[in-house]
């Protein structure tokens, strides 16, 4: 490259969320860092804190569940099973390919790292099936589809957390949920409540 050109633009890829990081200002805590409210643990941040150049409301084909218990709410949380019958509300968030690996290093509870590998397989493109990163309950990615042309990612547990005990959400967590959804979708507190609940009775009864 010549000292004319300018600089390359960053990779992109379109982050989607349908658990606590609809609520835009939650996902700023991976981004910038920080402690989202009834949280239990404080982010460090992303190497990159710049917003997401867009977001949008979808809709994924597969079922949320909420399964486990979380270090960070206290109750169980939401996972992704894209095996099972939908829909599942989520919101898409255009970040460059460091940011979405910083976000999922966070979430699998370690710090963003220089040359983490998982960011070579984002590049690259993540295959159509689930992609295990680790072991964890959200090392398990997933491509969803493409959205202008960029590739829309996730992550959920192994078999979309099948093998995890269901559990109730704690308050917090579900205010964030509401809240993201009322963000993504403009659904009312009402609609967001039934929406969340009834998966939490179908995650019961499975």
């Amino acid at each position: 490259m010549s000292p004319a050109d300018p600089p390359a633009s960053p990779p992109l890829v379109w982050y989607v969320s349908y658990g606590s990081n609809m609520n835009a200002a939650r996902l700023d805590c991976y981004l910038r860092g920080g402690r989202p409210p009834g949280a239990k643990v404080t982010y460090p941040g992303a190497r990159d804190a710049t917003p997401p150049r867009a977001d949008a409301g979808v809709l994924l084909p597969g079922r949320l569940r909420f399964a486990g218990t979380s270090r960070v709410w206290g109750g169980s949380v939401a996972f992704y099973d894209h095996a099972s019958a939908g829909p599942t509300a989520a919101r898409a968030y255009l970040v460059t390919a460091q940011q979405f690996v910083d976000v999922a290093a966070q979430e699998m509870h370690r710090p963003p790292q220089e040359d983490d590998p998982l960011e070579a397989v984002v590049r690259a493109g993540v295959p159509g099936g689930p992609y295990a990163a680790g072991p964890g309950a959200y090392e398990t990615l997933l491509n969803v589809g493409e959205r202008e042309g960029r590739p829309m990612l996730t992550f959920t547990a192994p078999d979309g957390a099948a093998g995890l005990p269901p559990g109730e959400p704690a308050p917090a967590y579900l205010a964030m949920l509401t809240a993201g959804l009322a963000q993504a979708h403009g659904w009312d507190a009402d609609r967001a409540q039934e929406y969340l609940l009834a998966r939490t009775a179908l995650a019961r009864a499975a």
